[in-house]
């Protein structure tokens, strides 16, 4: 069995490499094949439409993260998280508050 596939594998492979030289084995182009390039196309074309007219003009896609308020929300993030990093500042005055039991001159 295994000495027959050895002697007829020669009339369904091509010589050498399949992929390469003037023996390599070469696919047929078959209808599934242009049907799914055609397919890939009109979806291509589709998105080339949308490109070249967008749902929002130039002036409101300019202003509308503006309106949403998304910038503020994004700073009011960052210093949040600042936050939580870095400790609050203290001066020398709130340290020592604890000693200042009475200012009453005697």
């Amino acid at each position: 069995m295994k000495l027959t596939l050895v002697l007829l594998r020669r009339n369904r492979m091509p010589n050498g490499n399949i992929f390469r030289g003037k023996e390599r084995l070469v696919k047929q182009v078959e209808p599934k094949h242009l049907r799914r390039i055609k397919e890939d196309f009109a979806i291509e074309e589709q998105n080339m439409l949308y490109l070249r007219f967008p749902y929002l003009s130039e002036a409101e896609s300019f202003g509308h993260t503006k309106a949403l308020g998304k910038h503020e929300m994004r700073k009011e993030m960052l210093n949040d998280k600042n936050r939580r990093i870095f400790k609050q500042d203290v001066t020398l005055y709130e340290r020592l508050q604890h000693l200042r039991i009475g200012e009453k001159w005697e």
